[in-house]
């Protein structure tokens, strides 16, 4: 208990990796395992050195035209249990170069992770690793933890709705008192990757002179760099109109292979692609659902006397929820949808004779400097109080009942 916990955070595009106590982790890497694949396709065997011949992250990336490139992690879940358990080796001896026998662990899950993936995770790090104790997060639950540190924030409560958008999935999900409420999850097929692609397809449709080989690269630049989210999209476009000077930036970029210098310009793209989130059908037509919308729909659903708290407490969390205005445009639209719904309510109230109206309700979304790696920072947190080896799954509990220990997690008291 002497040593610092280690908090690994696995998403589906990129991991965090750090100990407990510090405020941002010291290595984020690509979710991305490199093996070799053998002759008839089959990938290394567990025989001999072949075995360690792999790479993750940023090398595995690097390897692609000699290794087989796999990503363990679509949509959140863990797909491939080979490849996350030499993903988490190399985590902890290549990065953050420690003995897994001498500090205990907190891992992240998305929400509504089977239990089997619980156990399946508990028995690679009590069994190959040998750690002396496992945390398995709800990453909602860290992100609302980490939501503390804004200056918005006056109580600390595990109760509100994480707006959860990374590479590859955006999820809400309502959290009442440190237990997330499954049935009222909602999950929204757009995310960051997304977003490049739209940019990407803008940039190829205006003819700009972007080399097609980084072109994908390129699009996460821009999008990284220069898109914001607008209030009002038509009084955008005209403001673009009326004077390109002010309102186009300049991207310039060297041709990897021959060097050359080239240079495109950055136009409507800056808000066309965050807009994805608040008018989906201009990206694709199998999703037309704003994400407002799907935030009220989520918190409706949920039990009435939790529905203050979930408005009052909205979370963002990950790195697609880093736009500028992104927060103050989704409180603007989900108060409208919540006054509309008050004031059809007290006009019916009113014709039914009844005297008491009911109280405005607070929306309030949060936004904070730790944004990006919400869910890590919010374990690194957790991972540092004393309570937290309170709640652990030790390795003797391991070895006395077996992985079935994971299945559930002891909660942790919002008054820490």
């Amino acid at each position: 208990m002497q040593r610092p916990s280690v908090v690994i955070d696995n998403g589906t595009g990129y991991t965090k990796m750090g100990y407990a106590g510090n405020c941002e982790p010291q290595y984020i890497v690509p979710t991305v395992v490199a093996t070799r694949a053998l002759k008839g396709g089959a990938s290394t065997g567990t025989d001999g050195v072949e075995d360690l011949d792999f790479y993750i992250g940023n090398e595995a990336l690097a390897h692609s035209s000699s290794h087989q490139i796999n990503y363990p992690i679509r949509h959140g879940l863990v797909e491939n249990w080979n490849d996350m358990e030499r993903l988490w080796q190399r985590c902890m001896f290549k990065y953050l170069r420690c003995e897994p026998e001498e500090h205990y662990f907190l891992l992240t899950e998305p929400p509504l992770n089977t239990p089997e993936n619980r156990e399946a995770t508990a028995e690679i790090m009590f069994e190959t690793f040998n750690v002396p104790g496992l945390y398995i997060a709800v990453q909602a639950v860290l992100a609302l933890a980490a939501s503390w540190t804004s200056k918005s924030v006056t109580e600390r409560t595990l109760t509100g709705t994480v707006i959860d958008s990374g590479d590859g999935v955006t999820h809400v999900i309502p959290v009442a008192e440190g237990y997330v409420i499954g049935s009222c999850i909602k999950h929204i097929p757009l995310a960051g990757r997304d977003i490049t692609n739209f940019v990407h397809k803008l940039l190829r449709e205006r003819g700009e002179p972007i080399p097609s080989e980084d072109s994908l690269e390129v699009a996460k630049r821009i999008k990284e760099m220069h898109s914001y989210v607008c209030p009002d999209l038509a009084k955008e476009f005209a403001k673009y109109d009326q004077s390109p000077d002010k309102y186009f930036r300049k991207f310039q970029g060297m041709h990897k292979k021959t060097g050359a210098a080239w240079t495109c310009d950055v136009g409507y793209e800056r808000f066309l692609g965050p807009e994805i989130f608040f008018n989906p059908e201009i990206f694709s037509s199998d999703f037309i659902t704003p994400l407002p919308d799907v935030v009220d729909e989520a918190i409706v659903k949920c039990p009435i006397d939790t529905r203050r708290g979930l408005y009052k407490n909205i979370v963002l969390s990950g790195g697609s929820t880093m736009f500028k205005d992104f927060g103050r445009r989704l409180q603007r639209d989900i108060k409208k949808q919540v006054d509309k719904r008050l004031e059809v309510n007290i006009a019916r109230l009113g014709a039914l004779g009844t005297a008491s109206a009911p109280q405005k309700i607070d929306v309030n979304v949060i936004s904070h400097q730790m944004q990006r790696f919400a869910v890590w920072f919010g374990g690194s947190m957790l991972a540092s109080t004393g309570e937290f080896f309170r709640v652990c799954h030790t390795k003797q509990q391991y070895d006395e009942e077996g992985p079935r220990i994971a299945r559930h997690n002891a909660v942790f008291s919002a008054q820490m």
